[in-house]
């Protein structure tokens, strides 16, 4: 039986380390009974947990996100869905041009996509609307449903399909009972991936969201510009519970490593 070395081990404990380091330090902070941020080791208290309750526009800001995030994503994972199929089965004139498009919001910075969205929106006459939000985070999260749909696309084995289609089944059915439930891990994944992000979102966020439909991090942000209050930590820390519910509910019913690996 083969032992990991000693030196990959450290390593692995001190990038662990690294990884949760902040995010413990934010949840230790929350704990403070005091009104600036500091560690709770004179006294700690739930505060600034309550603190939450008495702030309506958090709340509604979260609401907000979490509404936004899954429309956003479900609309991203419509669109990557064919998509993805059509790259990764086919073969055509354009391909690579057109799979450089979809992932090309990975690589322009947000601030830069922030600008470029809020004009054209703008001349829509969709900036600060949802629906113009909504479209703008549509963008952002495409590429990421994008490339775990054609990784489990590319893995699919077709000869499936094409026995199906032999024996009289339409196009339609073989879709509907074959090919989306052999690639709905990564159909799954992609739409996890893609609602984090959204909801994450604060870079471009900050250009296109207005007072009407300001998002969690944006209201985070403006936040934290103007106080040094605790609050944020509480937020915060509760964001992170969230997640680690959500985390342990799909791997104790779904598999994470086929969520996130699209197997």
């Amino acid at each position: 039986m083969n032992r990991t070395p000693i030196p990959l081990l450290v390593f692995h404990w001190i990038f662990a380390i690294f990884m949760l380091a902040p995010l413990t330090m934010v949840v230790l902070v929350s704990f403070t009974d005091k009104g600036y941020i500091s560690m709770p080791f004179d006294g700690a208290s739930l505060r600034w947990y309550l603190a939450i309750l008495d702030e309506p526009d958090f709340i509604a800001a979260f609401w907000r996100s979490v509404g936004l995030a899954a429309a956003a994503a479900t609309l991203a994972t419509i669109l990557a869905v064919p998509a993805g199929m059509a790259i990764a089965w086919n073969r055509f004139a354009g391909r690579e041009a057109m799979l450089g498009l979809l992932l090309s919001p990975l690589m322009v910075p947000h601030i830069v996509l922030g600008i470029a969205l809020l004009r054209f929106l703008t001349q829509m006459g969709g900036a600060s609307t949802m629906w113009g939000l909504t479209a703008a985070h549509t963008v952002i999260v495409l590429p990421y449903v994008l490339r775990l749909v054609v990784a489990a696309a590319t893995g699919f084995d077709r000869s499936v399909a094409q026995a199906a289609q032999s024996l009289g089944a339409s196009a339609w059915t073989v879709f509907r009972r074959i090919e989306l439930p052999l690639i709905v891990p990564g159909v799954a994944g992609g739409w996890m991936i893609a609602f984090i992000n959204s909801f994450d979102e604060l870079t471009m966020s900050v250009f296109v969201a207005s007072a009407s439909t300001e998002t969690l991090p944006v209201k985070m942000y403006h936040h934290i510009a103007n106080t040094i209050d605790p609050l944020l930590a509480s937020v915060s820390s509760v964001l992170i519970l969230l997640t680690l519910i959500l985390m342990l509910v799909l791997d104790r019913f779904y598999g994470l490593d086929r969520v996130l690996g699209g197997k």
